[in-house]
C-alpha cells in the first residue's frame, strides 16, 4: 500500500521588520483590528476589470513534488511565478477546508479553489513601506511608517499563478490581492527596457498592482502529463501550457458520454479522469479555460498511460504525447460527483501557526486486473496540519462494472489519533480501527464515477494503514 503523501511544505513568506514601535500606534492598531474582525466581503475572484493592489511577498520556490496547482516548479512555463490568497478571512486566522465548500463561497480568496491555476498576470512595482510591514495578525500594514515611491515604481513583470497561500498571517487573510511572488524573480523586473537589478534590497514587502492577461507570445498547445502514482486505476493527469488558464478537463466514458473529470483536491492544474473503456489506459479529454470556453473549438485530446509507467507512474510528472481531433463545439457533459463536501469541517480548537497548503491525493494502492462487477477505490491526502491535528480528504471511485449502491472505507491510524469530526461519511471508530460508511446522497456511483468526504483528526499525522473500499 502506498502511504498518504505529505502536503507540499509551507513555505516561509520573507517580510523585512523594522523594529521601531511607537505608543501612539495603541490606537491605530485597536482601530485597524477592529476592522479586521468585520465580515469579509466576496471577492470577485473570476477576474479583475482593473488593476487591484495589495501588499507582495516573496518566497524561495514550490513544494516537492508539486506546487498548490499540481505542476513541479521544473514543468512551469516560467519561473517568473507567484501564489494566490486561498481564502479571504480578515481578522480570522484558523484554518478552513480546502476546497472551500460552497456554503462557504464568501470566504474564497483570489485563488479560488484553484480554478485561478495556470493564468498569467502583470505585475507592477508600487511604492515602499517605510516602517514595519511584517504581516502580523491583527496588526495593520506599513506601521509607524508610509508608503512613499521610489525609482522602481513602474517597473513591471509577466508571471504565472502556480501555487496557493492559506497561511495564519495578515499577509494571507487580511489583504484580499495579497500576492506571492517567486523571489528569483524579483530582480527580474524591467524599467525602461532593463531589469531593475537590486529591487530585492528594496523590498519590504511593498504594494504591487496586478491584473490578469492572456499569456504572452503565446503559440503551440497544451502540455498533457500523468501524475505521480498515476495509474490505470487512478489516471490523474497535469494540465500546463495554457493560453487563458484551465476552469474544467471533461473526459470520454467508457459509455460514450463526456464527464466533467473531478478535480485533484484544489490543485487547479490536476484533474481525475477515466478511459475511454472499462479498465483501459487510453483516454480522450476536452479542456476548458477561465473564460468557460472549450479550447480550440473544443478539440480533442487522445493519449494513453505510457508503458514506462509500469504498474504506476514513479516520476512526479511524465509527459506525454497526444493526437488531436476536431472538436464538435460546446456541449454538455455529464456532471461528475461534487469534488468539495457539503458541510465544512469545524475549525481545529488550535489552528496551525503555518497550515500547507493543499496536497495532491493518494493513488489506490492494489488495483486489479480487471474490473469486478462491484468494487471501489480509495485515495486519500493530508490537506492540512496543525500542532494538534490535522485534516484528511478522501477520494472513493466505483471501479466495478455496475453502480453501487453503498460503500465503506476502512483503515487503522499508526497511533492515538482519534477523530474530532467528518463530514459526507457516517465514521465510527473503535480503537484504532475506522470505519467510514457512505450517506443516503453519495453511495450511488455509476461506474468510473467518484465522490469526496473527509474529517478533521486530533493526534499527530501519521499515515494510515490497511486502507481499503468495499462497494455493493
Amino acid at each position: 500500500m502506498r502511504s498518504p503523501r505529505p502536503a507540499p511544505p509551507s513555505r516561509r513568506r520573507r517580510a523585512v521588520v523594522r523594529t521601531a514601535v511607537a505608543a501612539a500606534a495603541a490606537l491605530v492598531v485597536a482601530l485597524t483590528a477592529a476592522v479586521l474582525t468585520s465580515p469579509a466581503q466576496a471577492l470577485g475572484v473570476g477576474g479583475t476589470s482593473s488593476p487591484v493592489t495589495g501588499n507582495a511577498t516573496h518566497f524561495d520556490g514550490l513544494g516537492a513534488p508539486y506546487g498548490g496547482c499540481g505542476v513541479p516548479q521544473a514543468n512551469l512555463d516560467s519561473q517568473d511565478f507567484i501564489a494566490l490568497n486561498v481564502f479571504n478571512t480578515p481578522g480570522n486566522y484558523n484554518q478552513f477546508t480546502r476546497p472551500v465548500p460552497p456554503a462557504q463561497a464568501s470566504i474564497l480568496g483570489m485563488f479560488d479553489n484553484g480554478l485561478n491555476c495556470g493564468r498569467w498576470v502583470k505585475v507592477s512595482i508600487g511604492d515602499l513601506c517605510t516602517g514595519t510591514n511584517d504581516g502580523a495578525p491583527n496588526q495593520p500594514f506599513c506601521r509607524n511608517g508610509s508608503w512613499v515611491a521610489d525609482k522602481y515604481n513602474g517597473a513591471t513583470l509577466n508571471m504565472l499563478v502556480a501555487d496557493s497561500c492559506a497561511d495564519s498571517n495578515a499577509w494571507c487573510r487580511d489583504d484580499p490581492y495579497h500576492i506571492d511572488l517567486h523571489t528569483d524573480s524579483i530582480n527580474r523586473f524591467q524599467l525602461n527596457g532593463s531589469a531593475v537589478g537590486d529591487l530585492l534590497n528594496h523590498w519590504n514587502n511593498r504594494q504591487v498592482s496586478w491584473q490578469f492577461i492572456s499569456a504572452p507570445g503565446y503559440s503551440g498547445d497544451i502540455n498533457i502529463g500523468f501524475m505521480q502514482g498515476a495509474q490505470v486505476y487512478w489516471p490523474a493527469i497535469s494540465v500546463s501550457h495554457l493560453a487563458n488558464g484551465i476552469h474544467g478537463v471533461q473526459y470520454l466514458s467508457a459509455s460514450g458520454t463526456w464527464v466533467s473529470a473531478a478535480m485533484d483536491s484544489d490543485m487547479g492544474q490536476s484533474y481525475i479522469i477515466a478511459p475511454t473503456a472499462t479498465a483501459g489506459s487510453s483516454y480522450q479529454i476536452r479542456v476548458t479555460d477561465a473564460s468557460d470556453n472549450l479550447i480550440n473549438g473544443g478539440q480533442v485530446y487522445s493519449f494513453s498511460l505510457p508503458s514506462s509507467c509500469g504498474g504506476s507512474c514513479s516520476a512526479a510528472y511524465t509527459q506525454v504525447p497526444y493526437t488531436t481531433t476536431p472538436g464538435s463545439g460546446p456541449s454538455s457533459p455529464s456532471s461528475s460527483p461534487s469534488t468539495t463536501p457539503s458541510t465544512s469541517a469545524s475549525s481545529p480548537s488550535t489552528p496551525p501557526s503555518s497550515p500547507s497548503s493543499s496536497g495532491p491525493s493518494t493513488p489506490p494502492s492494489s488495483p486489479s486486473s480487471s474490473a469486478p462487477a462491484s468494487g471501489c477505490s480509495v485515495t486519500s491526502s493530508v490537506t492540512g496540519s496543525w500542532s494538534s491535528g490535522y485534516q484528511l480528504a478522501f477520494t472513493v471511485t466505483n471501479t466495478g462494472k455496475v453502480a453501487s449502491s453503498q460503500w465503506a472505507v476502512r483503515f487503522s491510524f499508526a497511533g492515538s489519533q482519534t477523530i474530532a469530526n467528518s463530514w459526507n461519511v457516517t465514521a465510527t471508530q473503535s480503537g484504532q480501527a475506522v470505519t467510514a460508511n457512505s450517506v443516503s446522497y453519495n453511495g450511488s456511483l455509476a461506474p468510473g464515477a467518484a465522490t469526496s468526504w473527509g474529517m478533521v483528526v486530533n493526534g499527530a499525522n501519521q499515515p494510515l494503514g490497511g486502507i481499503s473500499c468495499v462497494a455493493s
